[in-house]
């Protein structure tokens, strides 16, 4: 069960009165209300995520089966969805391939499936993140905020840097030089192609989990999806070429038994 938390405090880094709004078009200059839709059988639960999620001026709607939420989503597309895996008619994995074939905002999942298989099998599928019952309310609603701002902003496909540490990556050059550098030729970094690939995975998911499957198939293909040991090799390699600490990654993390994520 959830820590049923308080609404937003002075100087909580949470939305305050004006909540998570976004600007809609200059025509009409109105404030936009993040939409979450709660897929949840569970009443008490559904309860306290409506209380959170309305005091931090969040807009909701509710649905107690997989296939109540796939008409309510077509009806009225959410900004993010808050899904439960065990519905109590169709599997929460199927919602969010049926959801997949159309619907591109967050699909965070909220279950009481612990095991990396429900984890890595959701991610696969197209969920955004993963967050396991008992949960702490505070860290459901930081991973929504999160996973709202990346949807808002997007990361370009074209010319794009990053800075991690001390360095400086510039993915459209494919190159890692030091940050800040002055006059003349700046000191560079080099990376195998193996690392580029999957660091170029990462920073440009920033703060979302990129499932370990994910990786290795796109990265080694297809029959490679088990070899997680692939991926810790590689990113060890990375951690000690771009992070200070690399016992203590500040930047590229590991979420035990799901994955990977990018921290800005």
């Amino acid at each position: 069960m959830a820590e049923l938390a308080s609404a937003p405090r002075p100087g909580d880094p949470r939305p305050g009165p004006g909540g998570p709004a976004r600007e809609s078009s200059a025509r009409d200059g109105a404030a936009h209300r993040s939409g979450i839709l709660i897929v949840e059988d569970e009443a008490e639960l559904v309860r306290a995520l409506r209380i959170n999620l309305r005091a931090r001026q969040y807009e909701v709607l509710t649905a107690g089966t997989g296939r109540e939420a796939l008409a309510l989503a077509a009806d009225r597309p959410p900004d993010a969805i808050i899904l439960d895996l065990g519905l109590p008619d169709i599997d929460g994995t199927e919602v969010i391939v049926e959801l997949r074939r159309w619907y591109r905002a967050p699909i965070i999942v909220l279950s009481g499936r612990t095991s990396p298989g429900d984890k890595i099998g959701a991610l696969d599928v197209g969920a955004d993140d993963y967050v396991t019952k008992p949960f702490a309310m505070a860290e459901l609603l930081a991973r929504l905020r999160a996973a709202l701002r990346r949807d808002e902003g997007g990361t370009p496909a074209g010319s794009h840097s990053v800075t991690i540490g001390r360095w400086e990556v510039d993915l459209a050059a494919h190159q890692v030089r030091r940050a800040g550098s002055g006059a003349g030729a700046p000191e560079t970094l080099r990376l195998t192609p193996t690392e580029w690939r999957i660091l170029e995975m990462l920073l440009r998911r920033p703060g979302q989990l990129v499932g370990s499957a994910q990786i290795l198939t796109e990265v080694w293909g297809p029959g490679f999806a088990g070899r997680s040991n692939y991926l810790r090799f590689h990113l060890a390699r990375l951690r000690r070429k771009l992070e200070d600490y690399p016992a203590r990654p500040r930047y590229l993390l590991t979420e035990p038994g799901m994955g990977y994520r990018y921290q800005p």
